[in-house]
């Protein structure tokens, strides 16, 4: 009796155990998947809208989720706290027609968002839409992609300069700027003054330019000669995404390179700018440090952003011709001035590669004033200096350095399509030919495999370098214009780069080449792409190095 007692306590014990770990495990699904905001974004021309970007706002940081098939969006109750909200939207030919701030509260809030045809849909569109817009062929359009590092097209096109004009001060002054310049701080190359006044041979090298871009602007008429087009809003996977944008404190930070360390806070070079700064995602706060000069009179700031193994920080300081590494222990600088033979005007290092410097104590960075490359000797201090094309006829642009596991660097031509081999113990260059002419490959990653992934630029691809069997394997994006600059794989075998033209972050599956574009939030010049592999799924990173603001990008599948 006494047993047979025990036995139904026990069994009412493991029935109350179960259903309340039921419970609480309900509680946390339901905590997980709680919606803060909700509602059905529709239009007069399109009933339901699907792929609709609805942004909320407060202070700093944005949060952006995208509508479904049934045009219904959804903000998890963990992404916003209670309080009140600036509501925007993207979908190109849109605005927002009703309620544009929200109090979100304790309990779900239902707002339904209704949108307008645009009076301004110029002022909507991005660098990508007007690619696909402007009239010409690829060749012409190609010229375009030198003005984007710089400002939006649109910027351009709004304009009124003519022939005579955009010959003798629009494409010579813009000629006169570096590459980091952007509106709100433009900077002048070295002796860009006396270029501007030089006019012997800027007839010819301006005029085929000259007279494309005043054909395809507003110099002739008040409105342009040609439709205006929009790109696809997102579909499918691509709604399936949740962004967070955290704004920065000027609107001169150009944060080139994104990178995040164990903790998770993300680190950024200033592309414009001489300092070195740090945000922390969970706060949104920002510190920099002010990097110390080596050219006072030369443009400022810091392109390549890399991690050694201690987890020191290493910057390519531009033009003032620098290798530059950060210790965030003691929060101090140190630098490596390029030698005096080679420290000359158009000095620019601005990649730095220490990833393999543990191999055998020595730091890879390149030069893009004349196609060399650096290798510092941590030892000794020393720097010594490699120029494969020194006797070449043909201009080269050695853009980015890839070390492998065992320190030999390999680097990437921009102006041909050429991915280059210095073995680290002879020295011996070794040159390869990509599959597509003209391709620009720009930047690269070197997974574990010792096999080298690059964007190709000028090419609307990205390309595989198989340093092992030495063969090459590429794919096209789906969207034309794409252009690349950047590439990293994540522990999934998945491939990530982002536009500066199209304001797309594409997600190659390398395994079934199935790719996915995720439109961003707002206009954004994309460069250094990052993928944090510590999180489930993985998250994207990326500096918007025109808006000022670092983006992380989480997909939902």
């Amino acid at each position: 009796m006494r047993i047979a007692a025990l036995l139904r306590l026990a069994i009412v014990f493991v029935a109350v155990s179960v259903f309340a770990v039921s419970v609480l495990a309900l509680d946390a699904a339901h905590a997980q998947n709680a919606v803060a905001l909700t509602g059905q974004v529709t239009s007069a021309e399109e009933g339901a809208m699907e792929g609709v970007l609805v942004n909320a706002k407060k202070g700093t940081i944005t949060i952006t989720v995208v509508s479904d098939a049934q045009g219904r969006y959804s903000f998890p109750a963990s992404k916003l706290t209670p309080g009140q909200y600036a509501l925007s939207i993207r979908a190109v030919g849109y605005d927002l027609d009703n309620s544009k701030t929200i109090e979100i509260g304790p309990r779900n809030v239902t707002h339904n968002l209704t949108l307008r045809k645009t009076e301004d849909l110029a002022a909507q569109m991005s660098n990508g839409e007007w690619m696909h817009s402007v009239p010409g062929s690829d060749q012409q359009k190609g010229l375009l992609l030198g003005c984007v590092g710089c400002h939006t097209l649109e910027r351009f096109m709004r304009s009124t300069h003519d022939f005579k004009t955009l010959m003798e001060v629009t494409l010579p002054r813009m000629q006169g700027y570096v590459n980091q310049s952007i509106p709100q701080n433009p900077q002048l190359r070295r002796g860009a003054r006396l270029m501007e006044e030089r006019g012997d041979q800027r007839v010819e090298v301006y005029r085929k330019v000259a007279e494309y871009l005043a054909d395809i602007n507003l110099s002739k008429g008040p409105t342009w000669s040609f439709e205006l087009k929009r790109l696809p809003r997102p579909t499918g996977r691509a709604t399936r995404v949740i962004y967070t944008e955290y704004d920065l404190p000027r609107e001169t930070i150009s944060p080139h390179d994104v990178v995040l360390d164990k903790d998770g806070i993300a680190w950024y070079s200033s592309f414009g700018e001489q300092f070195f700064g740090r945000l922390d995602p969970k706060t949104g706060a920002v510190k920099e440090y002010a990097m110390p000069l080596h050219k006072p009179d030369f443009p400022k700031g810091s392109l390549g952003l890399r991690a050694d193994r201690a987890g020191n920080w290493w910057l390519g300081n531009m033009y003032q011709a620098a290798i530059v590494k950060f210790d965030p222990k003691t929060e101090q600088f140190q630098a490596w001035p390029m030698p005096p033979q080679y420290n000359i005007d158009a000095s620019q290092v601005n990649m730095v590669r220490p990833e393999s410097s543990h191999v055998d104590g020595k730091v890879w960075s390149q030069n893009n004033g004349f196609a060399a490359v650096h290798r510092l000797d941590l030892a000794s201090g020393q720097i010594e200096t490699f120029e494969p094309y020194k006797n070449s006829k043909i201009p080269h642009n050695i853009y980015d350095v890839i070390p492998d596991s065992q320190n030999n660097v390999y680097y990437t031509d921009f102006r041909n399509f050429h991915i280059g081999r210095i073995d680290a113990k002879t020295g011996e260059v070794k040159i390869y030919t990509a599959l597509t002419p003209r391709s620009a490959p720009r930047r690269g990653y070197m997974d574990a495999q010792d096999r080298l992934w690059f964007g190709m630029y000028r090419a609307d691809r990205v390309g595989l370098f198989d340093t092992k069997t030495e063969t090459f394997k590429e794919w096209l994006m789906p969207t034309k214009w794409a252009s690349p600059y950047d590439v990293m794989l994540d522990r999934n075998e998945e491939l990530w780069t982002g536009s500066m033209i199209t304001d797309h972050v594409t997600r190659l599956n390398t395994k079934t080449d199935e790719m996915v574009e995720y439109l961003l939030p707002r206009t954004t010049n994309i460069r250094r792409v990052y993928v944090d592999n510590t999180t489930n799924p993985v998250t994207f990173w990326v500096g918007s190095n025109h808006g000022a603001s670092i983006i992380k990008l989480e997909t939902l599948d």
